[in-house]
């Protein structure tokens, strides 16, 4: 079998999560954010988007930081910088099969 060159093959299979995705998406356009704040612009609970930030976290995507905000608690989200790569590439591949089939990978056969 030839090498495969659909650029399906190059998804980054964590980011197949709609979850992850909409949390990298959410990440790649600021420095940092709180939790809360990720929580509510996914749309998901506490509970989901700690299950998914720590799946991120150990792939190396995102880094979680805790500290306080005066006396209160807080929680921070950022992408990492392999993060931001991993995730500008899922979008260009996305990108890619959202143009279609480039004619000239098409078979010989094809009409």
């Amino acid at each position: 079998m030839s090498t495969p060159r659909h650029p399906r093959h190059r998804l980054d299979p964590l980011l197949q999560s709609p979850v992850r995705f909409s949390v990298m998406a959410a990440l790649a356009s600021a420095e940092r954010l709180e939790f809360r704040f990720v929580r509510d612009a996914v749309e998901i609970n506490d509970s989901a988007l700690s299950k998914q930030s720590a799946t991120l976290e150990e792939a190396g995507l995102v880094e979680v930081e805790k500290g306080y905000l005066g006396k209160r608690p807080r929680t921070w989200l950022s992408a990492t910088p392999k993060g931001r790569e991993v995730f500008q590439e899922h979008c260009a591949c996305l990108r890619e099969i959202a143009r279609g089939v480039d004619a000239g990978r098409l078979p010989a056969d094809s009409p």
